[in-house]
């Protein structure tokens, strides 16, 4: 990166110093980043360091997203996904439908399964483990990146079992590692208002932590534009910091952009592009121990993921397919987009496309070999990838 360091607000250039000396930032100028109006200067920085990590490159995958049913017990005003049961809409997938749909992403090249779903107050934890063995067994080359932290939690407590005990039970059955969602803000305040049922702060992180010491590592989230104050958003990140300091377990942030249509909290606002790209920038500085920063295009459309390149993030996530729990917010984006589309999107804006796994190890479709057929326990075939170049 070339270039004189466009500062206009003097309150960032003592925290440019210690950007460009790779010296860690304290909270304290992590809100003075976020109340910056230098937005340029802001993204300079978090560009800086992206590109001294990452060079040119911007990763994207090919995954697809399961989300096995949209009943749930919480009731979170921020979720526009969740049913009762007996509400219009709500369904479970059947464990055939839930391996139709993989075996779907499987024939599209899917590397990767996404999944996360409601806390059904009537599916046992067994359900969820014949799930992940299903597939497992189906697909042994895809990645399964199964079940936040809130999800885990909810599993130890119908199951009477330790959170340690179930995230095992999880990785036996063939959970590779674990999604960032649920984190939202970690702040108690915050919680009691967007999400009162749902796992505390300090739980997230305290599963997080178990499951990177048992071998599972997962990403990280954090939910903005909302009810939170900009203290409260550098608190969340600090907490992440010092967590991967302690596990070094956390692959990828990604920060999350609030969408209120048909949830409770639908008089707010959604975050503006500017505190999208401004936030993105801001993870990047502060969580200097994370090596990867996802802008997640289904959240902030393509097109401000893609001067999100430019504002610290080295990856787009995937092709997805079949998003339900933004879209039911009101996300307006596409639900899939082809490995093609992403490769254009990522030239377009002047970076070059590398293809990765969940672990971001590379892939190059040129030597992988055609996709296998696997016979399923009940004797039928369906097709598995063998595409996992590790």
């Amino acid at each position: 990166m070339s270039g004189k360091l466009p500062i206009t607000d003097a309150r960032l250039e003592p925290i440019a110093q210690k950007v460009l000396g790779n010296v860690r930032l304290t909270p304290e100028e992590g809100l003075a980043l976020f109340q910056s109006h230098d937005l340029l200067a802001v993204g300079w920085l978090a560009n800086h360091i992206r590109e001294q990590r990452h060079g040119n490159i911007c990763y994207y995958n090919v995954n697809r997203h399961i989300n096995p049913t949209n009943v749930c017990v919480a009731h979170c005003k921020l979720c526009a996904f969740g049913r009762s049961p007996d509400a219009p809409g709500a369904y479970t997938f059947s464990l055939d439908e839930i391996f139709a749909r993989a075996a779907a992403g499987v024939a599209e090249g899917a590397t990767e399964f996404h999944i996360v779903g409601g806390l059904h107050p009537d599916l046992p934890f067994d359900f969820y483990l014949d799930l992940i063995r299903g597939l497992k067994q189906r697909f042994p080359n895809v990645h399964l990146k199964a079940f936040t932290m809130v999800e885990v939690h909810y599993y130890a407590r119908i199951s009477k079992l330790s959170i340690k005990d179930t995230l095992l039970k999880m990785k036996e059955a063939g959970v590779d590692s674990l999604p960032g969602g649920g984190a939202e803000i970690f702040h108690p305040r915050v919680r009691r208002i967007i999400c009162d049922h749902k796992v505390s702060g300090q739980m997230w992180l305290q599963i997080a932590r178990t499951a990177h010491e048992i071998g599972l590592r997962s990403n990280a989230t954090m939910l903005f534009g909302h009810v939170e104050t900009l203290e409260e958003r550098v608190d969340h990140l600090v907490r992440l910091r010092e967590t991967q300091d302690q596990t070094h377990g956390f692959v990828a942030f990604i920060p999350l952009e609030f969408h209120p249509a048909n949830t409770g909290l639908a008089h707010i606002q959604k975050p503006t592009g500017i505190d999208a790209l401004k936030t993105i920038a801001v993870s990047r500085l502060l969580l200097d121990n994370f090596d990867h920063i996802k802008a997640y295009w289904i959240m902030l459309t393509p097109r401000i993921a893609q001067i999100a390149l430019r504002f610290g993030a080295n990856d787009l996530d995937g092709t997805v397919v079949e998003e339900k729990i933004y879209h039911d917010a009101g996300a307006t984006t596409p639900e899939h987009l082809t490995r093609a589309e992403l490769e254009r999107l990522i030239r377009a804006a002047g970076r070059r496309p590398v293809e990765r796994d969940t672990l971001y190890n590379r892939i190059d479709r040129s030597i992988v070999p055609p996709i296998a057929a696997r016979p399923a326990p009940n004797g039928s075939v369906l097709p598995v990838s063998s595409m996992m170049a590790r």
